[in-house]
Parts: C-alpha cells; sequence; structure tokens
C-alpha cells in the first residue's frame, strides 16, 4: 500500500519539459527593452506597418521584422493584411494574461 502511494506521488510530479520551454520562449519575448519599446510604440497608435516602426524607432528593416516575428509568435501582436500591408495592433489581452502569471508566479 505504502509503495503505491509513492507511485502516485512521483505520477503528480511530472514536468512537461515542451512546455515549459514554449512558456520561457513567451517571457523571453517580453522581457526585452527594444521589444518593449516595440509594444508601446504600436499601442500608441493603434495599427501601424512594419515600415512605420523601424522608421519612427530608428531601426534596421531587418532588425523591425525579426523582433515583430518573435512578438507574433509569442502573442502579443496581432496582423492584418489590408492589400499588400499588414498592419501590426497590440493584443492587449494576451499581454494582461502573461502579466497575471507572472504576478501569480511571485506570490
Amino acid at each position: 500500500m505504502i509503495m503505491e502511494k509513492t507511485l502516485s506521488v512521483k505520477e503528480d510530479l511530472k514536468i512537461d519539459a515542451i512546455q515549459l520551454k514554449k512558456a520561457a520562449l513567451v517571457f523571453r519575448a517580453v522581457n526585452h527593452k527594444l521589444r518593449q519599446q516595440i509594444i508601446k510604440f504600436i499601442n500608441q497608435n493603434g495599427k501601424i506597418t512594419v515600415t512605420q516602426i523601424y522608421v519612427k524607432l530608428r531601426l534596421e528593416q531587418s532588425v523591425a521584422s525579426q523582433h515583430l516575428a518573435i512578438l507574433r509568435k509569442a502573442g502579443f501582436v496581432i496582423t492584418e493584411r489590408d492589400g499588400k500591408f499588414i498592419y501590426y495592433s497590440v493584443d492587449k489581452n494576451r499581454l494582461a494574461e502573461v502579466h497575471k502569471i507572472a504576478q501569480d508566479l511571485l506570490k
């Protein structure tokens, strides 16, 4: 009987390394000064193109695109196509969700 309890406790301690890696990538995406600056800039402007972002923030186009790709993959920015233009906007719900998780972790 004691052995069964030990086994069940061990089963409860499983850690999903893949899920943890994915979660770490989400936190890393927002824990970067330039990406935070990009998020703030997009938020101030509502919807904006990558061209407007790199011109106003004085970035190389490739740098802006790489950081936007990271933010998009983590779910912090949303894209919307209008003809040949792609507009970026902030997913405020996603940011709030991650902020709440971070707060819960620090309790």
